[in-house]
């Protein structure tokens, strides 16, 4: 009663009505919150596989850009095709080299890519010309007795085009191998790994992983505060990756830089050469996975 004439129960029940409307718009927002977490997630996911799957895409476009000639040239395939990695890289170039072709027997060229065949390798393999558009971007050997027709695709390609008859094919040890004195280094968003090499062996190592945040989940950091927070924790991680890559670049004689596409960038300055690697783990293991499948040359038998 006291209540009623002193005006108190309306107040106490638009009380109860606010602060059920209260609850009600608080769950609206915390459905809000989980929706966007939720689409930050499948951003990121959808990002992480786009990454992961970009170069596979490249080079399937560009099987496909090679495989679409007219159909005498679908007829023809390779006599083999295999990988080359360390010792086998050593023995496949000192073969290739002890072959004495006589006087400008030997042919040798380097074909950047399907559309720049030069003269001489054309006439040389005719038909099988197809086959050297289809290894493109290799190193060319063959021999005018036609004993030797193979295209290597190096790690390194050659600085220029160049076709050349000579009495042995010129290969230059560089373009397959960590010959001298070479810093090879992984870099991801999260991890780093440096090696330095003398004539493929190491004897220097440097590796961290940074605390990057990964997929962001719901609650904490709202959506912009998250990219940023994780923007700003990349940027950090690439700062202590550049002090390091300029010492190892000022003490070697190449530089080698691997890693993700989207990182490669911020780097590439500082490196002779860099390839995209989707090396992940620890940085020792991770680090002499991506050296070694660098380090290795494609042969196609023609």
């Amino acid at each position: 009663m006291l209540d009623k004439l002193l005006g108190r129960a309306e107040l106490k029940d638009r009380i109860e009505e606010l602060e059920s409307e209260k609850h009600h718009l608080e769950r609206q927002l915390e459905a809000e919150q989980e929706r966007r977490a939720d689409a930050v997630a499948d951003k990121q996911a959808a990002e992480e596989r786009v990454n992961h799957f970009e170069d596979r895409i490249e080079e399937l476009e560009d099987r496909v850009e090679r495989l679409s000639g007219d159909e005498a040239d679908a007829e023809l395939d390779f006599r083999q095709v295999s990988d080359a990695t360390g010792a086998r890289t050593a023995d496949l170039l000192d073969r290739l080299r002890g072959v004495d072709a006589g006087q400008e027997g030997a042919l040798t060229a380097y074909v950047p890519n399907a559309d720049a065949l030069p003269a001489a390798v054309t006439d040389l393999f005719g038909d099988h010309a197809a086959l050297v558009r289809r290894a493109a971007p290799a190193v060319v050997v063959a021999d005018d007795a036609s004993l030797v027709a193979a295209a290597l695709r190096p790690p390194i390609a050659p600085d220029e085009e160049f076709c050349e008859w000579d009495t042995e094919f010129h290969l230059d040890d560089a373009w397959f191998r960590p010959v001298g004195r070479v810093g090879f280094a992984l870099v991801r968003s999260d991890l780093f790994a440096v090696g330095t090499y003398e004539d493929g062996d190491r004897v220097d190592f440097e590796g961290f992983g940074s605390d990057v945040m990964g997929a962001h989940s719901k609650g904490g950091f709202s959506q912009d505060r998250f990219e940023r927070r994780r923007d700003e924790q990349i940027d950090e991680h690439l700062v202590e990756v550049r002090e390091v890559l300029d010492g190892v670049a000022g003490d070697t004689d190449r530089l080698v830089v691997v890693g993700e596409k989207s990182i490669l960038g911020e780097v590439s300055d500082v490196a002779d050469v860099t390839d995209v690697s989707d090396a992940t783990g620890d940085p020792e293991p991770a680090l002499e996975d991506a050296f070694e499948r660098f380090w290795t040359t494609r042969v196609y038998g023609i």
